[in-house]
């Protein structure tokens, strides 16, 4: 190929090519996207989070089934994104269909805290504390994959409650 000619503004260069997920499971490419907001999310990096929370959520709707921890999932990508309202309705869905959920008490919380009230965050601390033994005795897979959010909301509550872990 020819040098471009003088003066001539050098080609823009090209974004990296997104990963090919068209052969992943429904739920594999949820898992995915939902980990490529969840890490874009942590590094402040919001244009990455604009740009693939929709596609995430398109991904989760397309799920066959519908477990918790894809409920939880699919909040903390609403939530990121600036759907309250509908990172709050998967929280009521959680506790709706298992009562006691630790989940639900950590999205209610977390939403009670972005949008800074106070009554319903101390009611999803207290709420969280009351059913977290029964919860972790029930050994749910989903608290494993969850466990640094579980235990960073235990600490606050904790903290909130002024005893500690």
């Amino acid at each position: 190929a020819a040098p471009p000619p003088a003066g001539a503004a050098p080609a823009p260069a090209l974004a990296p090519a997104a990963p090919d997920i068209s052969d992943l499971s429904p739920r594999e490419r949820f898992d995915r996207l939902f980990d490529r907001v969840m890490r874009a999310a942590e590094s402040g990096d919001q244009a990455t989070v604009t740009t693939f929370a929709p596609m995430a959520i398109s991904a989760y709707q397309m799920l066959d089934t519908v477990d918790t921890d894809a409920r939880y999932d699919a909040a903390l990508i609403k939530l990121h994104s600036g759907d309250i309202r509908g990172a709050t309705a998967l929280a009521d869905t959680i506790l709706k269909e298992r009562p006691g959920h630790l989940f639900g008490y950590i999205l209610r919380g977390t939403v009670a805290r972005f949008e800074s009230d106070q009554a319903v965050l101390d009611r999803s601390y207290r709420d969280f504390l009351a059913h977290y033994d029964a919860e972790r005795e029930a050994k749910r897979p989903e608290y494993d994959l969850h466990a640094r959010a579980i235990e960073d909301f235990r600490r606050a509550a904790l903290d909130r409650k002024g005893t500690t872990p």
